[in-house]
């Protein structure tokens, strides 16, 4: 397999108008390719500096998930921070835990700030959301979002080698007139939901809410999580 190291935008272009395939989440599938064959040749985005971008509002795919700071919210940090040990955060990155992976461990914070894509293509850079993402696996160039008035994320503890610990993602926008919405996301199993509601009024407000949505359909744990995590964020904001 050789690995080709663009330097800008255009050259990682020009690896997948030949045919690369993008190496984000190799150490996932890493026992597939050795069991079907590697590919003849593969991109990594990581000399690119678009794609190593850590700011407000912006997250590079390449960037490595123990280099992720507070300058990103509470919900992406924390994610990034409780994935696997610290020699996986050293060597895992944002694309591919979100497009290689099949738990998608950031997945539940970026859809809580409503995060967007930029996304390679041979002959395009354009921007998608995350359900795109997810089906069709393009090369991912960063995720971007608005920054929320609050957020918070919780990973509940699991067994080493059973079913993946659920997790709670959740963080408070406002619109353009000052309304405020809540955003929450689960993955509870393999399996990712999330849900929008008003919380004007607080917790009591956005978990009546939160009850006609599909979030009532989770399993006890899951909703009691839910629940705590809603309140201890939306209580944090009316405290200022």
């Amino acid at each position: 397999m050789l690995l080709r190291l663009p330097t800008s935008v255009s050259e990682a272009q020009e690896c997948l108008a030949e045919g690369a395939v993008p190496i984000g989440g190799a150490s996932l599938v890493w026992a597939t390719w050795q069991r079907d064959g590697f590919p003849e040749l593969a991109v990594s985005l990581r000399e690119v500096p678009e794609a190593n971008v850590i700011g407000r509002g912006t997250l590079g795919a390449a960037v490595v998930l123990h280099r992720i700071d507070d300058t990103v919210p509470e919900v992406l940090r924390r994610a990034a921070a409780t994935v696997g040990t610290g020699a996986v955060r050293r060597t895992a990155t944002v694309g591919g835990n979100i497009v290689g992976s099949t738990l998608r461990c950031l997945l539940p914070a970026a859809l809580v700030l409503d995060a967007r894509a930029t996304v390679l293509e041979p002959d395009r850079v354009h921007v998608t959301d995350l359900a795109e993402v997810i089906t069709k696996r393009p090369l991912m160039l960063d995720i971007h979002w608005q920054e929320p008035l609050v957020s918070g994320y919780r990973k509940m503890p699991a067994e080493a080698g059973g079913p993946p610990p659920l997790v709670v993602a959740v963080a408070v926008h406002a619109d353009d007139d000052g309304r405020r919405l809540l955003r929450v996301a689960v993955r509870d199993g393999y399996e990712v939901l999330s849900e929008s509601v008003p919380c004007d009024e607080g917790p009591g407000q956005a978990l009546d809410a939160l009850e006609r949505t599909s979030v009532a359909a989770l399993p006890a744990e899951a909703g009691q999580a839910v629940h705590d995590q809603v309140t201890d964020v939306l209580n944090r904001l009316s405290q200022g």
